[in-house]
């Protein structure tokens, strides 16, 4: 697989919310807006990079029976480094991401892109694994809360899209609602999916008849 197939695999085919269902923890916690979304979503980037690349680079020094608490030190690393620059940089998002940017360590993404990804292949690919997974978490986030918060606040990424007279649907931006807009965005894109894959099935059923056609003709 070249590296740009594996770049564009985690926004699209394997991507780690709408298709893997990973990292729902963040993913219903903290996209209660469109800037929490995009906050969490390039810190775990950023992690998701660094400690693909290191691993890959390690992969050969690192015994296998002591890999798991090898990776979790790497990560541990990379997400320490990223919490001290959020809460010195952007202490106003370090505030709202609050937990849920140090437990990036545990998050299910991560640690198993290092375990089936990182550990087997090299810096390169790993570096472009990182970036398309991180893209693809980044995106999905965002759009949930942007979603959440037109819906449940009437603005996006702050900004007021209705005026004072709209009144707010709040069951969007509570718990329940991260659920129901996670879930009919899953139900879309399934759909959306489904139907490119007939579709690219039956060109494919007609180019073969027109083939063996072709060729009973001949």
């Amino acid at each position: 697989m070249s590296n740009f197939k594996v770049l564009t695999n985690g926004i699209i085919k394997e991507n780690p919310t709408f298709r893997l269902l990973l990292g729902m923890c963040p993913t219903l916690a903290v996209t209660t807006a469109a800037i929490n979304g995009l906050g969490m979503g390039l810190s775990t980037t950023v992690v998701l990079i660094g400690s693909n690349v290191v691993i890959s680079a390690l992969r050969k020094i690192i015994p296998n029976s002591i890999r798991i608490p090898a990776f979790v030190v790497i990560i541990a690393s990379f997400v320490t480094i990223v919490q001290m620059l959020l809460q010195a940089y952007v202490p106003s998002l370090y505030d709202a991401l609050g937990i849920y940017i140090p437990l990036i360590v545990v998050n299910c993404i991560i640690l198993g892109r290092a375990e089936a990804f990182a550990f087997s292949h090299s810096v390169g690919a790993s570096a472009c694994d990182g970036i398309g997974m991180g893209l693809g978490f980044t995106l999905s986030l965002t759009v949930l809360g942007g979603i959440r918060e037109i819906i449940g606040a009437g603005t996006i990424f702050g900004i007021s899209l209705f005026g004072a007279s709209y009144e707010p649907a709040l069951l969007v931006i509570m718990p329940a609602g991260g659920f129901i807009t996670l879930g009919l965005c899953i139900g879309l894109i399934n759909h959306l999916t489904s139907r490119h894959e007939q579709k690219e099935l039956d060109q494919a059923n007609q180019e073969l008849m027109g083939i063996e056609a072709k060729g009973e003709a001949e």
